[in-house]
């Protein structure tokens, strides 16, 4: 259950930075009203204290090492869905080889 709740909290985080910079993104790249750039600036700022939920015994090192791995998943998913650019097979290799990456890193038994 533990892993569980850390992995929503991971993918809850890279929902957040990502949606905030897009948000950015679209205010100073794309022209929108500044709303997009205030909204964006507060989800970016939740997105920072997110990764606090994570279980106490999980490190800073372990759980950002372990979240930029998410985030590249996310990230991909994130153009698919969004921007409509089909990941190619070496996104989807590179994502598989992260998501073997986090979870060494941050589920991996120790003694």
């Amino acid at each position: 259950m533990d892993n569980m709740k850390s992995l929503f909290y991971f993918i809850l985080a890279g929902v957040f930075e990502i949606g905030g910079g897009y948000l950015v993104w679209l205010w100073l790249r794309e022209g929108k009203d500044i709303w997009y750039g205030i909204t964006g600036a507060i989800v970016l700022i939740l997105y920072g204290v997110i990764p606090t939920l994570q279980p106490l015994n999980a490190n800073f090192g372990r759980v950002y090492a372990t979240y930029g791995g998410i985030f590249i998943v996310l990230s991909i998913l994130w153009g698919w869905k969004i921007d409509n650019i089909i990941p190619d097979k070496f996104d989807l290799i590179g994502g598989f080889i992260a998501l073997v990456g986090v979870t060494i890193i941050m589920y991996a038994p120790r003694g």
